[in-house]
């Protein structure tokens, strides 16, 4: 079990402003039936069995999926707002992971606002480094969230079973550029994610990852736009890319973001004007996109210790510089087994980050590309932070991902596959693992000293 202590959520402040409110809130916490709902079939997944699990299910005799579908397996982990289960679809022979949240519990926490934020969040996500929500539905006492069971366990656990605790550069590499893709992505649709951390990047049963929890996570207005590529390949920091959002260089554009890049923001071909007219394809180079949400501005104190970004501590307000500033943590953990700024407890660690400078430790060598990326994301004036302006695309830019092919990223092979979950010891279960509201096991648990699991196998194994 790992000796890391659990990461603690700090406390929001009262003064929240109003973009950190989840829009169209349920005005009520109870229903005399169960409600659900399917969500629609994501392009990314298309061929993704579970889809006609849930599609088989949800057409035989017309009703909503609910708790009396699913025969809950095994309890993977729990966090602040609710616990997730192993389940399995009656008649199916298909597996999720389902997310389960005490109505009653929230609402005495005021916490049902990140529920719901969570959940419109989820619905809104099609690609193929973050969750797919394959249907959600209430009952009289839960909220329950339907998606992919994650066999790899997360990043925290598979890094503590690496030689010296910590990953080499190679793999370092392939998951932050699939965390930096899901990043990208997720500020392209205006969400501030927040919570970036080894503990919530799950892998996959075929090795890539899967960004998770988004209770914490701050949507926002964006207006993505395109820009001349000459205008932006000078290089350095985001103090000097001033120009980047003249008008003259752009072409704005609104959009639903759909996979990796937004079909609509390009000519269609029914009215397509030769390159010449956009004046972006300069020597034959394409656009960059720019979906970076720079102009957000959140008040809330909430995050993990280790992760946050001085911005917060300081209550200056902060926006998606700090999602820049977690994934420097996150890959500097990757490469060095520990947090760069971690103190004795939690008031020394939040004091190390505002007060004391980066440094390095001698060993794990790391190379000095990967050095000089992450001074460049742990810069402590967020307007000086490499990619404050330009988002992800000035990352990818960075030497240290010289090589990786972002189109084909998904191609890639992974450094690790988990090993295969034997689904048949669940298959003599069915009797004893039906479920109501009456008999739901316990969603919450406060005591963060505890296993998330009481099998050793699934230990931090989270959605939170």
């Amino acid at each position: 079990m790992s000796s890391k202590p659990k990461p603690i959520e700090l406390p929001q402040m009262s003064n929240m402003p109003f973009e950190d409110t989840c829009q169209g809130s349920k005005g009520s916490e109870s229903t005399e039936t169960s409600s659900s709902s399917t969500t629609p079939l994501k392009p990314h997944t298309g061929g993704d069995i579970r889809w006609d699990a849930i599609n088989s299910a949800t057409g035989r005799g017309g009703s909503p999926l609910g708790l009396s579908n699913f025969r809950l397996l095994k309890r993977l982990g729990y966090g602040d707002i609710g616990s997730v289960y192993l389940v399995e679809l009656r008649g199916t022979n298909t597996y999720f992971a389902m997310k389960v949240m005490d109505k009653g519990s929230l609402a005495s926490r005021n916490k049902l606002l990140r529920a719901e934020t969570e959940r419109e969040i989820l619905g809104l996500l099609d690609h193929p480094f973050l969750p797919t929500l394959y249907s959600h539905f209430e009952t009289d006492k839960f909220y329950c969230l339907v998606m992919e069971f994650c066999s790899g366990g997360n990043l925290h656990t598979l890094r503590q079973k690496q030689p010296n605790k910590h990953f080499t550069e190679e793999a370092a590499r392939f998951y932050a550029s699939e965390v930096l893709l899901a990043l990208e992505y997720l500020h392209m649709l205006g969400i501030v994610y927040r919570d970036l951390k080894p503990e919530n990047v799950l892998v996959r049963d075929e090795g890539h990852i899967m960004l998770s929890d988004f209770d914490l996570s701050l949507r926002c207005s964006v207006n993505p736009t395109l820009v001349k590529s000459s205008s932006v390949h000078g290089g350095g920091n985001a103090s000097s890319g001033g120009g980047i959002l003249d008008n003259d260089n752009a072409v704005q554009g609104c959009m639903q973001p759909s996979n990796f890049f937004p079909r609509n923001i390009l000519p269609t071909k029914k009215n397509r004007k030769s390159k010449s007219d956009f004046g972006l394809f300069v020597g034959g180079s394409l656009p960059e996109l720019m979906a970076e949400p720079t102009n957000v501005r959140s008040m809330s104190f909430v995050g993990t210790h280790e992760y946050l970004a001085p911005e917060i501590i300081r209550g200056e307000g902060h926006g998606s510089a700090v999602d820049w500033w977690t994934f420097g943590i996150f890959l500097y953990e990757l490469l060095h087994g520990t947090t760069p700024f971690k103190g004795s407890g939690n008031r020394a660690t939040l004091f190390n980050v505002v007060g004391q400078p980066l440094r390095f430790p001698e060993t794990p060598q790391v190379s000095a590309i990967a050095r000089d990326l992450i001074r460049g994301l742990l810069v402590k004036e967020p307007h000086k932070r490499i990619a404050y302006k330009r988002g992800a695309t000035e990352i990818k830019q960075h030497p240290f991902f010289e090589g990786v092919n972002w189109a084909l990223v998904r191609c890639a092979v992974p450094p690790s596959i988990p090993e295969p979950v034997d689904f048949t010891q669940y298959a003599s279960k069915e009797a004893s693992a039906h479920y109501s509201d009456k008999k739901m096991p316990e969603t919450e648990s406060h005591d963060k000293n505890k296993s998330t699991s009481t099998d050793s196998s699934y230990i931090d194994f989270e959605y939170f």
